[in-house]
């Protein structure tokens, strides 16, 4: 009884052991990336400062800079606090809807802080808006959540998110194309827009119904291509289920939110710069969305979201100075909100996951 007792005590002092080197391996990876993005956003900043001051033809996008409007600034701060808090809700609906992480003693609002660690890890890490949940899955993985789990369910809010810019761009493109809202009514880049988006909306719903017939009926040939399309199919399948229950309506909820404050965090920069005229919400929606596209391009500080966007707003008519120095003022701030709200959250994961005890603590009292 006394070898039993003490082989059991063993166990669970190897247990607890191996759980606080987990978190505290979490935690230095998290903070790692956090002085990385702190490191990367001054040298963003710096860049962005030497090519507006060394090239000529951009002094007039400088001094927008210079002479910014700080209300409006510290407003766009406060928009843009409330996106990521938007992606923070969607975040807990999808990717820990039972509430795992708050196991264990580690506190009620883990999933909000580590949502928030993945979007300040992910600023600047080059692959765009993807390059934070590599961060993210890291530490669920290690605060002992299945990797397979974590991949679905990122998955599943990356395809939420994609799908809500997408159902936007239609609507504010046709609305475009047909008159009913202010702005440009080229159809190249009002109607064509809306209807690729409509039929990649079209495409990923008939994979995902294609997919689950074939499943019940077809053997699998091609194994890499087969278990793409099943992932996009449970995407789709799990966005459909979360249009109705409790948990789902949150979900999307957070997702129009995380779009709509940052759109009107872009529209802010253009009145913070004084431009003349500053361009509508239609307009906008329109640059945000395809230009952002962009973002996927794997360059680090959204490089290819500056330069998708500016390019669309150009096409638009708007000055490219303006466009300029509104799009670099925006993601500046896109930048800095996720890494100060990252960083507090490391500090109070830090602070929390300390506190929990662990099985070896409890064995040798």
């Amino acid at each position: 009884m006394v070898d039993g007792a003490t082989q059991a005590a063993s166990v669970s002092s190897r247990h607890g052991s191996a759980q606080t080197h987990h978190t505290l391996r979490a935690l230095s990876y998290a903070k790692l990336h956090l002085q990385r993005s702190a490191l990367r956003l001054a040298a963003y900043l710096l860049i962005a400062y030497l090519v507006l001051k060394l090239i000529p033809t951009l002094e007039q996008a400088l001094s927008s800079l210079e002479h910014v409007s700080w209300p409006w600034v510290l407003g766009a701060l406060l928009l843009e606090t409330v996106s990521e808090m938007g992606f923070v809700v969607s975040w807990g609906a999808i990717v820990d809807p039972e509430s795992l992480l708050t196991a264990e003693g580690r506190g009620e609002r883990m999933d909000a802080r580590v949502a928030w660690a993945q979007l300040g890890g992910g600023t600047l890490v080059p692959g765009g808006s993807y390059g934070g949940l590599g961060v993210g899955a890291w530490i669920l993985h290690r605060l002992g959540m299945p990797t397979k789990l974590i991949a679905e369910r990122e998955f599943n809010l990356s395809f939420l998110n994609t799908a809500v810019d997408g159902l936007a761009l239609i609507a504010f493109g046709l609305g475009l194309a047909a008159g009913v809202l202010p702005g440009p009514r080229n159809l190249l880049l009002t109607l064509l827009p809306a209807a690729v988006a409509a039929a990649a909306i079209v495409a990923a719903l008939l994979v995902a119904r294609r997919a689950v017939t074939d499943a019940e009926h077809k053997p699998v040939k091609h194994a890499r291509v087969a278990g793409a399309i099943t992932t996009l199919s449970e995407a789709v399948n799990d966005t459909r289920r979360l249009l109705f229950p409790r948990g789902g309506r949150r979900a999307v909820l957070g997702a129009l939110v995380y779009l709509l404050f940052d759109l009107l965090v872009l529209w802010s920069a253009f009145v913070a710069i004084h431009a003349q005229p500053v361009p509508g919400i239609p307009l906008v929606v329109m640059a945000y969305i395809v230009g952002a596209l962009g973002g996927s391009i794997p360059l680090p500080a959204g490089i290819g979201t500056i330069g998708g966007m500016l390019g669309v707003f150009i096409l638009y008519g708007v000055g490219h100075n303006a466009a300029l120095a509104a799009v670099l003022l925006y993601q500046a701030i896109g930048l800095l909100v996720p890494l100060a709200g990252g960083g507090i959250a490391y500090a109070i994961l830090r602070r929390d996951l300390g506190r929990i005890p662990t099985h070896a603590s409890e064995n040798s009292g």
